[in-house]
């Protein structure tokens, strides 16, 4: 293996990427397009729920309910109803997906000592936003409820008795519980395998259609010596892509950093091997830009977007499918990027997802240096 022939293939294909638009807009404006549209348009913090009230009661202490409701972050308040069939039409049309009922007892219940029941009713047909704004309602109430407890004990002169267990909830690494910090990382980890699969999926494919793979076959070059050459400039803006998206993370986005850029650098490098080896593979295999591109875009964005653990929880899935996500090279370096970005992991500490990454190295470039030693044969 001559490093100069090595050279000499990767300025070639640099020259091919740069006279090629198509490639560069792909190469630059992909990662900005997907940080962009991921990091704004993906959110699963539940907010300004469009709410409804119906207070049956009208007292001040009800009012004041209602009020806590409308001082929170979490809920709107955009209709107040009057009688008991307008929840339904409120539901149907749409005009908000909660309702918050308080019986015409409320007071005097409360003022005889006893459980005063609030009806929340949630539109279910988003379970997930149900499942949030439910929770958040109760909160909501608890914390009233726990007002009112201390003000009663404060003018009877006493204090209330403690409860037998209690518990105190601390929140590490995301504090603020903010969705964005978790999706963040993970838009990396498909940003930096769409593109890097993508381009190199083109490589041989693309010498193929023109006919100049003829030539190259001529020449002393090796096929691992091709492979290397081929890839090298990808690599390279595969960094800068890495690095564009960590600058949007940061300063756009505002995501936490606690880890250090020599960890991220180092697996980020070795997810680079795996995803341009990938692409690689799927050009030398196919020979069409067309066929290798869309084979390239279905093995990334699918696994990546369901599997990884990019969006939805691995341990929460099947046991099945769980068995499924270790065969993913992307559960590998999403579980790096959320431990080095939140966590401050180092590579100690991620010596598991790191041995997934090398492995899968190892397996590709063996797999896609013996591919392309076939069809010169």
């Amino acid at each position: 293996m001559k490093l100069r022939r090595i050279t000499a293939i990767a300025l070639k294909e640099l020259l091919q990427v740069w006279r090629d638009p198509r490639s560069l807009s792909l190469a630059l404006l992909m990662p900005v397009i997907q940080m962009l549209l991921m990091g704004y348009g993906v959110n699963l913090d539940i907010s300004h729920v469009p709410t409804c009230t119906y207070d049956e009661e009208g007292s001040q202490l009800s009012q004041s309910l209602l009020k806590r409701f409308q001082a929170s972050r979490y809920f709107d308040l955009v209709a107040s109803l009057t009688r008991q069939g307008q929840i339904r039409q409120a539901m149907d049309s749409g005009l908000c997906k909660l309702v918050i009922v308080i019986p015409a007892d409320f007071s005097r219940s409360i003022a005889a000592g006893h459980s005063a029941s609030v009806q929340a009713i949630v539109d279910a047909t988003d379970d997930n936003t149900a499942t949030i704004a439910s929770g958040y309602a109760n909160a909501v109430v608890q914390g009233f409820s726990s007002d009112l407890e201390g003000h009663a004990n404060a003018r009877r002169g006493g204090t209330a008795a403690p409860p037998p267990i209690a518990v105190q909830s601390r929140v590490w690494f995301n504090e603020d519980l903010d969705s964005r910090d978790f999706i963040i990382p993970g838009v990396v980890a498909l940003v930096l395998a769409l593109v890097g699969a993508q381009l190199t999926s083109l490589t041989i494919a693309r010498e193929w259609e023109r006919g100049t793979m003829e030539l190259l076959l001529s020449t002393p070059v090796t096929p691992l010596e091709m492979m290397i050459g081929k890839l090298l400039p990808y690599f390279m803006i595969g960094l800068v892509d890495a690095a564009i998206c960590l600058v949007f993370a940061l300063l756009l986005f505002h995501v936490p950093f606690r880890g250090t850029f020599a960890t991220l650098f180092l697996t980020t490098s070795l997810f680079l091997v795996v995803v341009l080896n990938m692409g690689y593979l799927f050009s030398v295999l196919i020979r069409n830009q067309l066929g290798a591109s869309q084979i390239a875009l279905l093995v990334t964005i699918m696994p990546i977007s369901l599997l990884s653990g990019f969006a939805f929880p691995i341990d929460q899935m099947p046991a099945a499918i769980r068995g499924v996500t270790y065969l993913i090279y992307a559960r590998y370096f999403v579980t790096i990027l959320k431990a080095v970005f939140l966590k401050g992991s180092g590579i100690t500490a991620l010596w598991a997802p790191v041995s997934g990454l090398l492995l899968y190295d190892v397996l590709v470039v063996w797999i896609a240096s013996r591919a392309f030693r076939k069809r010169i044969a």
